[in-house]
C-alpha cells in the first residue's frame, strides 16, 4: 500500500477539518495508508516526511499566504532540500479562508514552489466545477473553480458547520484523486480508470 502523509496547519480548526475529509476520500479506495501530520510538530522532525510516497500539504490562507507555522515547517525542510531527499515523491495542496476568493490562489502556488523546488510531482485538482451541470451551488464539488489545487471556504462557525456541503465533498474527491494519481505513477491503476472517474 502507497504512504500518504497529509501535513497540515490549523489554528482554529477549519483546515484540520478538511484535512480530515481528505482524509476520508483517501482511504476509501482501501490502497493507500493515511497519516494526518502537524505541520507545527514536524518542524523539529521533517525527516519522517522521507517515509511517505505522497505529500498533501494543507494551510489556511493568511494575508494571501501560507500561515506562520506551516512557513516554518517548510523553512524546516532545508536538509532535506540540500540531500533532494524528496525528489520525485508526489504533492498536491489544499487551503481554506472564509472568503470565497481570499487570495487562496497565491497559498497554493507558495506550496507549488516549495514542492518543485525538492523536485516533487504536483498533482492538482480534476474536479469540474459541478454547477455547471445544474447541481445547487453549495452542494457542488469544486464551486470555487481551482484547478491548482483544493480551495475551501469557511464561514464564521465551529469547523463541524463551517462549510457547505459541496466543500465536504471536494475534500473527499481530492483525496480520491490524490491515491488514483498515485496508483497511476506507481503502475498499479489502469491510465483510462483515472480518467473516467472525473469524465
Amino acid at each position: 500500500m502507497n504512504k500518504i502523509a497529509i501535513v497540515y496547519h490549523s489554528a482554529h480548526g477549519h483546515t484540520e477539518h478538511i484535512a480530515q475529509r481528505i482524509a476520508e476520500g483517501a482511504r476509501a479506495l482501501g490502497t493507500a495508508e493515511v497519516d494526518l501530520l502537524k505541520a507545527e510538530v514536524l518542524i523539529a522532525a521533517p525527516d519522517a516526511l522521507m517515509a511517505y510516497d505522497g505529500l498533501i500539504l494543507g494551510s489556511p490562507t493568511y494575508l494571501g499566504g501560507v500561515s506562520g507555522p506551516f512557513k516554518s515547517f517548510m523553512d524546516s525542510t532545508g536538509g532535506l532540500w540540500r540531500r533532494q531527499q524528496l525528489r520525485g515523491k508526489l504533492a498536491a495542496g489544499f487551503t481554506v479562508s472564509s472568503l470565497p476568493a481570499g487570495d487562496k490562489q497565491s497559498t497554493l502556488m507558495s506550496m507549488f514552489v516549495f514542492c518543485m523546488q525538492h523536485g516533487m510531482l504536483w498533482t492538482g485538482n480534476p474536479v469540474l466545477p459541478e454547477q455547471h451541470n445544474g447541481v445547487p451551488y453549495d452542494e457542488a464539488a469544486n464551486r470555487l473553480g481551482s484547478w491548482s489545487g483544493l480551495m475551501a471556504q469557511a464561514g464564521h462557525a465551529s469547523a463541524a458547520d463551517a462549510f457547505v456541503p459541496g466543500d465536504i465533498k471536494s475534500a473527499r474527491l481530492f483525496g480520491e484523486h490524490f491515491v488514483l494519481a498515485l496508483q497511476r505513477l506507481s503502475g498499479t491503476v489502469d491510465v483510462r480508470t483515472h480518467q473516467e472517474a472525473y469524465a
